[in-house]
C-alpha cells in the first residue's frame, strides 16, 4: 500500500501539545496505521494512574509508582466540611511539591460542579508546577478558565458524548483567552456496552474533524476510562461464576478492554486505576515511537 492509497492519512496533524517533557497528540493519521513501517504516523498513547486523594495509603503509593507516563490524583471531596477538606488538599500539595515533582501531574476534582468551582481555583494556586487541570464544563468554564490562566496551566474540557458540544465549549474557552494549545478534550465516556460505543464514536468523529482541518476539534483527546470501569459491576463484585475469572483477573480485563477502545479510537491519554493495566498497556506500545 502506498501513500496514495491512505485516504484517511490526513492534510492536519493533530495539535501537538508539550508538557513536562511529553509531547501530546501530534498523530499523523488515525491509530495504528503506519504508511512507511517505521512508525512515522503511529503516535504512542499516554499513559496516567489515577489515585484518590482520600486513600489513607496515597504518599506511599505516589512514592511507589513508577510505571505511568502520568500521575492523576482525584480529590474526592464532598459537601460536608467542605472548606476544611479543601485547606486539608491545598496543604497536600504545599508539603509534598517534591514527591508530586517527579512526574507529570493531573489534577483533578471532584466531578461535582457547586464543589469544583471553589476547589479547582485552589489546586490551580497550589500545584507545585504546570499541571493538567481536570475539568471544567459549559457550567464551570467561566469560574475555572482566569486560574488556569493566571497559573499556566493546561485544562481539561468534558462535555456529554457529544461533538458539536465539544466544539462549542472549545470556542467559549479560546474566547476566554486559552490558548487552544493549552486544552484537553475529554468527550466523556461509558463502560463497556452503550457508553463504551458512543465514546468510541464521538472520539472517532472528532478525531476525523480535526484531521478534515476543523481547528476547534484538533486538540488531543483525554479518557478517564478507569473510573468508568470501575462503576461497572462485572469489574468491582466478585459474585460472579467462576468461569469469568477471579475478581482481580476481570477488573484488569475490563479496564484493558476500555483503554485499548479508546485509544483506537484516537485517545492520546488514557487514565487508568490499576497499576497492572498500565503495565500491560504499557508493554503493548513498547518500541513504538
Amino acid at each position: 500500500m502506498n501513500k496514495t492509497d491512505l485516504s484517511f492519512l490526513c492534510n492536519e496533524k493533530i495539535r501537538e501539545t508539550k508538557f513536562k517533557g511529553l509531547k501530546i497528540g501530534g498523530a499523523l493519521s488515525v491509530p495504528f496505521v503506519d504508511e512507511d513501517n517505521k512508525g512515522t504516523n503511529f503516535k504512542k498513547p499516554l499513559l496516567a494512574l489515577e489515585f484518590l486523594f482520600s486513600s489513607k495509603e496515597l504518599k506511599q503509593s505516589l512514592e511507589k509508582e513508577n510505571s505511568a507516563d502520568i500521575i492523576s490524583i482525584k480529590f474526592d471531596i464532598s459537601e460536608e466540611n467542605l472548606e476544611q477538606q479543601i485547606e486539608k488538599a491545598k496543604d497536600f500539595l504545599l508539603s509534598e511539591k517534591e514527591l508530586l515533582s517527579k512526574k507529570p501531574l493531573i489534577l483533578r476534582g471532584a466531578n461535582n460542579n457547586e464543589i469544583d468551582r471553589k476547589l479547582i481555583p485552589v489546586l490551580c494556586e497550589t500545584a507545585p508546577d504546570e499541571a493538567i487541570i481536570a475539568f471544567a464544563d459549559e457550567q464551570t468554564y467561566e469560574d475555572i478558565v482566569p486560574f488556569v490562566l493566571k497559573h499556566n496551566h493546561l485544562l481539561v474540557l468534558r462535555t456529554p458524548i457529544d461533538i458539536n458540544l465539544a466544539k462549542e465549549l472549545n470556542i467559549l474557552t479560546t474566547d476566554k483567552g486559552l490558548n487552544p494549545d493549552r486544552i484537553l478534550i475529554d468527550p466523556d465516556m461509558g463502560g463497556l456496552g452503550y457508553g463504551l460505543d458512543y465514546g468510541y464514536s464521538i472520539i472517532e468523529r472528532i478525531r476525523q474533524a480535526a484531521f478534515e482541518g476543523d481547528k476547534m476539534l484538533n486538540m488531543p483527546i483525554i479518557a478517564f476510562i478507569g473510573e468508568e470501569s470501575y462503576r461497572a459491576k462485572e469489574a468491582k463484585s466478585d459474585t460472579f461464576p467462576p468461569e469469568w475469572g477471579s475478581f482481580g483477573e476481570r477488573s484488569v480485563m475490563w479496564e484493558i478492554s476500555g483503554a485499548s477502545a479508546m485509544i483506537s479510537a484516537g485517545a492520546d491519554i488514557v487514565v487508568l486505576w490499576n497499576p497492572k493495566s498500565v503495565e500491560i498497556l504499557k508493554n503493548m506500545f513498547e518500541g513504538q515511537s
